[in-house]
């Protein structure tokens, strides 16, 4: 139930986000004044989903500002993802002995 998605904060103009944070910001005071004199909210985790939306469009903001958001999406499509590998068991002392046997036969039977 969110009041805007972050693709659509992504995908608008810098003049849009900012546009659209004073309009929240607006209904936030209103809707805490309504709260404070002891009014009836229709929805009262609206105020918590508006206090969402702000800092949202803020980081992406502060993202845009700070070229984070535009090279972090660069990179993604120009290279395509690898495996991740996989960290490797520290090795007992009875597989170092054991592996340490095997190296020796092998070079006495060369």
């Amino acid at each position: 139930m969110a009041i805007i998605r972050l693709k659509e904060i992504q995908g608008m103009s810098s003049e849009d986000r900012q546009k659209k944070l004073l309009d929240l910001r607006a209904e936030l005071a209103r809707m805490k004044t309504m709260i404070k004199a002891g009014g009836a909210v229709e929805n009262p985790t609206k105020v918590r989903e508006i206090r969402k939306t702000i800092a949202q469009i803020l980081t992406v903001e502060n993202e845009a500002k700070l070229g984070i958001r535009k090279g972090a999406a660069a990179e993604e499509e120009e290279k395509p993802r690898e495996k991740a590998e996989k960290p490797q068991k520290p090795e007992t002392p009875e597989k170092k002995a054991k592996a340490k046997k095997e190296e020796e036969s092998e070079e006495t039977q060369a």
